[in-house]
């Protein structure tokens, strides 16, 4: 009966709940994850102003840049893993996600005209303008995903 009383707490539904889902939130959030690094990496790659590079050199205008880089692509893709119901709706809206914010930045720096040179002169002031623009873009893209 002893053992029978040890074994009892571990039916019950939230145990269950927990050892059905953990494995789900872990894929899922390996796989958000590498779409986020996948989505950094790529801008890395293609932007022009090579802040990676900037950053490892000691200008702090580039970290602050690329910080609305990582923060951007976050942000939608956390709300993109919010509302997809299955493994493979994560792995397709995320990925879209990342698509449609990697434009969304090209765009904003279109717009807002000369600031990354500037950010590669190191002006803080200019950094810290195209980071809003980036997360104010991206914020809206998250609420797009909802609907």
């Amino acid at each position: 009966m002893h053992i029978l009383a040890l074994a009892e707490p571990l039916t019950r539904p939230e145990y269950q709940a927990f050892a059905s889902g953990f494995p789900i939130l872990l894929l899922h959030a390996v796989v958000t994850l590498g779409l986020l690094a996948a989505g950094a990496m790529l801008y890395a790659l293609l932007s022009p102003w090579k802040e990676v590079a900037q950053i490892r050199l000691g200008n702090p205008a580039a970290s602050i840049a690329f910080s609305g880089i990582l923060l951007g692509l976050a942000i939608p893709l956390a709300v993109s893993l919010s509302v997809s119901t299955s493994f493979v709706d994560v792995v397709i809206w995320g990925a879209a996600t990342v698509v449609m914010q990697l434009l969304v930045f090209r765009l904003v720096d279109l717009i807002l005209t000369g600031l990354p040179n500037r950010v590669a002169e190191g002006e803080v002031s200019a950094a810290a303008l195209l980071l809003s623009g980036r997360l104010a873009s991206s914020m809206v893209m998250a609420a797009a995903l909802t609907g």
